[in-house]
């Protein structure tokens, strides 16, 4: 195996990482985004849930579309 090829080789597993842990982060960070916005605006804390949950929704349904 040639230099090069060991570069990209590790570039692609560390751009796989790194996708991996922001999307765990942004989704995390969504959720908890959307329960406090909802619970600011409605003082509840079901629709908190609600809303929160809902961004669950989104991505199981975005998995199974595209």
């Amino acid at each position: 195996m040639t230099l090069g090829g060991m570069i990209m080789k590790d570039r692609e597993r560390v751009n796989k990482t790194v996708i991996e842990k922001t999307v765990k982060t942004g989704i995390s960070f969504g959720s908890a985004l959307a329960m406090v916005v909802s619970y600011v605006n409605w003082h509840s804390l079901f629709w908190a849930i609600i809303h929160g949950l809902m961004g669950w929704v989104y991505i199981v349904y975005y998995v199974i579309r595209y």
